[in-house]
């Protein structure tokens, strides 16, 4: 069963799906739409939004995220990140929830950053640790049981 789209009057991504802030849109499907971000780390750098309004990702009902990653394929073979280059062609996709996570717009929104050389896109800074081997084996045991239930 399908949910019913759901927008936010006050949501300026809300604002952009039902047309009322203009936007370069380049892809739209029944729960979903994509279009430039206009402040861009790539070119071609693409936010893909849910036509549902949430702030956090466990607020979208299914149908809606399932569209997501299939669009956002679409999307990168319609950018050619599919095809390698010399230096290497790659992508990031994106996707905050919340203030602390680097989340400014409170609608769920996914970015589909091309990372064609070393200069554009996403750059490394990942603050990886070593992890206990024995706590990762309680965490994982715990989610397992968790999601059993």
């Amino acid at each position: 069963m399908s949910s019913p789209a759901i927008l936010d009057a006050s949501c300026i991504f809300c604002k952009i799906i039902k047309g009322e802030i203009p936007s370069f849109k380049v892809y739209e499907t029944k729960y979903s739409y994509s279009f430039l971000d206009i402040e861009p780390t790539a070119e071609g750098h693409i936010l893909i939004i849910p036509k549902y309004h949430g702030a956090k990702l466990h607020n979208i009902p299914d149908e809606y995220l399932a569209d997501i990653l299939p669009v956002t394929k679409k999307l990168v073979k319609a950018l050619g990140l599919e095809i390698e280059s010399p230096e290497g062609t790659g992508y990031n996709v994106l996707q905050n929830n919340g203030r602390i996570a680097h989340q400014f717009v409170d609608h769920v929104h996914f970015h589909l950053i091309p990372k064609r050389n070393a200069e554009e896109g996403l750059y490394e800074g990942w603050p990886a640790k070593k992890a206990d081997m024995g706590e990762l084996k309680k965490i994982a045991d715990d989610l397992v049981k968790k999601l059993d239930e």
